[in-house]
């Protein structure tokens, strides 16, 4: 393979690889070693140019009774959304997925980064670059104690919903055709939330948040707005995604979206198929860099957390991404800003380092 099938690296907004951990799928070893499975691993990394990136730690929910992934195959669907959890539950399993992501870095398949001039190094080196990140902060307690306890530990983005409510907010349901104005916003908890991770330099992550929450957050935040794993809403209907309003409040703020790659949230037509063409992220990259401007959209896989298009696959399938992207007349420069530089910049702006 040339090098320019896997330059520039491709530094991603979100994955999923630590739940995997969690359940017993995988070790850390094999994660450096190689898997026989799923979407990342050191070797498919390196292969496919994967620098890094988010390293998302996750509660899961027990299934909703009378739903399942093919629900998201019909022509119409509104999944119901998994009860609230309970703190001592979120608080345990966040921090297991922390030590399961320490695991990684001690097996040699990730190094974990504070700065950005520690991500750029890494970016760069023979393991992926990784940022701590909480995907739905059901770990954090009302007085914030464990969130400077987590920061202390490596902490540098959180989401503080994933789509089931929290006590910091609400989040969106799975729904096509649905636009994200699902409910209410933040909780006086989460405003607080918003306010100390702003004190701290922790990013704030707007993806599966609903839309009074992402104007809550905008309306309360110092730092730019981020969605690391979201798409267009007028490409793509569905509730997860943005709409033209809240890119706009993302551009006003300097902020930026990485582009998702889970197949309901890119088709038309909002179903979890993988027979999605790259031509199709191009239509959604095309909207989000025509409201956002260039300096504003990165990448977002969902790897090992959804079903992505059949021409990437998995981390090692990257290279058609980039290929996709030189056909569709992104020059070189463009390139680097949307695989990894934009990326740095945010964080730049919103860690201050």
């Amino acid at each position: 393979m040339t090098d320019a099938a896997i330059t520039p690296p491709i530094f991603d907004g979100h994955n999923d690889l630590v739940l995997r951990l969690l359940r017993g799928d995988v070790t850390p070893e094999g994660v450096a070693a190689g898997l026989p499975d799923g979407h990342i691993d050191l070797p498919r990394a390196q292969a496919g140019g994967l620098g890094g990136g988010f390293f998302a730690v996750f509660v899961p929910s027990p299934p909703v009774p009378g739903t399942s992934p093919d629900d998201m195959n019909q022509p119409q669907y509104d999944l119901p959304l998994p009860l609230m959890l309970p703190e001592a539950e979120g608080r345990d399993v966040t921090i297991k997925g922390i030590a399961a992501l320490e695991a990684l870095e001690r097996a040699g398949a990730v190094t974990l980064c504070r700065t950005v001039e520690a991500l750029e190094e890494a970016l760069f080196g023979p393991t992926m670059a990784a940022i701590m990140h909480i995907e739905g902060a059901e770990g954090i307690d009302p007085g914030l104690e464990q969130l400077h306890a987590l920061h202390a530990r490596g902490l540098r983005s959180l989401g503080p919903v994933w789509s089931r409510p929290t006590i910091f907010g609400h989040g969106v349901p799975f729904a096509f055709p649905s636009g994200p104005d699902t409910g209410p916003g933040l909780t006086d908890h989460g405003k607080r939330l918003i306010r100390e991770c702003n004190a701290l330099k922790i990013m704030v992550d707007l993806s599966h948040l609903n839309e009074k929450g992402v104007d809550d957050v905008a309306a309360i935040s110092d730092a730019p707005l981020v969605a690391t794993h979201s798409n267009a809403w007028a490409v793509t209907p569905h509730s997860r995604n943005l709409t033209d309003r809240q890119l706009a409040m993302i551009a006003e703020s300097d902020g930026m979206v990485g582009i998702n790659f889970a197949s309901a949230f890119l088709r038309s037509d909002g179903q979890m198929k993988g027979d999605v063409p790259l031509e199709q992220m191009m239509r959604h990259l095309d909207h989000l860099i025509g409201i956002l401007g260039e300096d504003r959209v990165g990448f977002g896989s969902d790897f090992d957390g959804a079903l992505v298009p059949n021409e990437i696959t998995d981390c090692a399938g990257l290279p058609a991404l980039r290929t996709a992207m030189r056909a569709h007349g992104v020059d070189e420069a463009l390139m680097e800003k949307l695989c990894w530089r934009n990326w740095m910049r945010v964080l730049r702006k919103t860690w201050g380092a």
